[in-house]
């Protein structure tokens, strides 16, 4: 379970870090908008994971 959670969130840096690199390369207001959008989205989603994920006990 730990390791999912660790996963998961290597992976959601791993998104932000690959999308930083686009907006500080391409710096376009329209595409940083766009992507504060899809990083938001993605750390919700990760959020609502870690909350209804079964508890052991």
């Amino acid at each position: 379970m730990t390791s999912d959670r660790i996963l998961a969130a290597v992976a959601l840096l791993c998104l932000i870090a690959f999308l930083s690199v686009l907006v500080i390369r391409v710096p376009r207001f329209d595409l940083g908008i766009v992507i504060g959008l899809v990083v938001l989205l993605a750390v919700y989603d990760f959020y609502r994971a870690l909350r209804s994920a079964p508890k052991r006990g």
